[in-house]
């Protein structure tokens, strides 16, 4: 067998302010043919399973470029067609396949191309023809569009969020794969529309047992493929957005779309129960300067880089000010220049030094004072998992008795190293505060004493029943309170 596998990914808050270009691959992740490092990152997980699936086969693997970048607004249009055509000539160099085995996210947008990842899809298979395999791993937050079902055999995305499980998932990806070309199994995708949009965090009830229930029935029922909820994205201001149920059956069609339209109707009956427990900023600060003990993490949840979010907001941090918090750590404040000027500084140098709050409305107020510079790093990395994030050059800074890490290559708040790769032991401090939506919790809750989640300012738009949309539907809850017709037909 020959194997095309390659990557194209990021995440597109259509929102943002911050454009994406080839420069921005580049620093997240770049890897041309080959070149992919050993580790998996978020999209990239098939590449590095199916190196060894395909050794253990004895088949060929070839591999296209990786490239991935980190969550913003629109990606420029040259640079999409750009990466786009590299990785479709290496697939018809690599003629003839009997599979393309991709890495995707599923909610990258750009300028004048609002279905990116359809856009691929169909162009691989107008390549390898109707009778090749194609398929992908994706990230629930993302949009299952018609057009990408209709070019490829079938998706997996991952179950969790936090997103712990990308490798598990690419490992049942190649499963079916190999299912299909040895001639086991037919898969068969059906798509339930659940007519919704919401946040689903696995970390928590409900939705820690709906996506037990799913991994379960996979367990019992052998028509049964693989189950994924498309949680959807709701900063991607697209025509298909919201939540989907995805079924995948051994050719088992009728079976599926009664079977997606069971869950997803069930995912529906609980519309407004799954998002954490949100707070203010006042009441965030009171209520861990009130801890008994600590680390408690503050998350920062809507200033989050990994929605595409600049990450510099100062909201929590002026609060922080105004309650005079001190034992406080905050990883990070988004400021290129601002490290730029401590960084000709130098460690141990007092300065005077405005930081935070440039991206957009709703981030705060940019913060003055004189700042100590305690330690610089050069392309400064925290642990995710079994991998690295970015997070560039980076600085250490102490202000009002604060210690504060500014950055200059955007990454949300992973794991407690990117505190401790910046002389700052995490676990010493009173108050931790994060950008992170949910993904920090994995390693997070195992340090803190307490965690929040503090919705500070408006830097993402995380109400869709007021989010001022363009392109996306608006006959979906909580746009509309009864978007089935129940009530009009019970």
């Amino acid at each position: 067998m020959r194997i095309f596998t390659a990557a194209l990914a990021t995440e597109t808050n259509t929102f943002s302010p911050i454009c994406i270009d080839r420069r921005a691959f580049e620093a997240s992740l770049y890897a041309p043919p080959g070149k992919h490092p050993e580790t998996p990152t978020l999209c990239t997980a098939p590449i590095t399973v199916g190196r060894r699936v395909t050794a253990q086969k004895g088949w060929k693997l070839i591999e296209g470029t990786a490239a991935w970048a980190d969550p913003a607004g629109l990606v420029n249009r040259q640079t999409y067609e750009d990466l786009r055509d590299e990785i479709l000539g290496q697939l018809r160099a690599a003629l003839p396949v009997d599979a393309v085995v991709l890495g995707l996210h599923g909610a990258m947008v750009a300028d004048g191309c609002e279905d990116t990842e359809g856009d691929l899809l169909q162009r691989v298979r107008e390549i390898v023809g109707p009778d090749v395999l194609v398929c992908a791993e994706l990230d629930p937050h993302s949009h299952l569009t018609a057009r990408r079902a209709a070019a490829a055999d079938f998706f997996v995305f991952f179950k969790e969020f936090p997103h712990t499980d990308f490798v598990e998932r690419a490992e049942d990806l190649w499963r079916i794969a190999i299912d299909k070309l040895e001639g086991r199994v037919e898969p068969v995708m059906s798509i339930f529309d659940c007519r919704m949009i919401d946040v689903f965090p696995t970390s928590r009830e409900p939705m820690r047992s709906f996506v037990d229930k799913l991994i379960q029935i996979e367990r019992d029922d052998a028509d049964v493929l693989s189950l994924s909820v498309v949680h959807g994205f709701m900063a991607g201001d697209v025509a298909e957005m919201g939540t989907k149920m995805l079924v995948v059956t051994n050719g088992k069609a009728e079976k599926g779309e009664a079977l997606a339209r069971e869950l997803g109707l069930e995912l529906f009956s609980r519309r407004g129960t799954y998002r954490m427990p949100e707070i203010d900023e006042r009441q965030a600060v009171a209520q861990a300067l009130a801890a008994p003990a600590g680390p408690v993490v503050i998350a920062d949840m809507w200033d989050n880089p990994g929605g595409g979010t600049a990450g510099d907001a100062t909201v929590v941090l002026e609060e922080l000010i105004a309650q005079d918090a001190t034992d406080t750590a905050i990883g990070t404040i988004w400021d290129p220049m601002a490290v730029q000027i401590c960084m000709a500084a130098g460690e141990g140098a007092e300065i005077p030094l405005r930081f935070g709050a440039k991206s957009a409305p709703g981030t705060g107020r940019p913060i003055d004072g004189i700042v100590k510079v305690v330690k610089l790093v050069r392309n400064a990395e925290m642990r995710f998992g079994e991998s690295f994030a970015p997070f560039g050059d980076a600085v250490h800074i102490r202000v009002h008795g604060i210690d504060i890490i500014l950055n200059t290559t955007r990454a949300q708040s992973f794991d407690p190293s990117l505190f401790s790769v910046m002389g700052i032991d995490p676990t010493s401090k009173k108050i931790l505060v994060i950008k992170s939506t949910n993904h920090f919790f994995a390693s997070f809750s195992r340090i803190a004493s307490e965690i929040l989640y503090c919705s500070a300012g408006t830097p993402y738009p995380n109400d869709p029943a007021r989010t001022p949309y363009r392109r996306a539907r608006r006959d979906i809850w909580p746009m509309v309170t009864d978007p089935h017709g129940f009530e009009t037909t019970a």
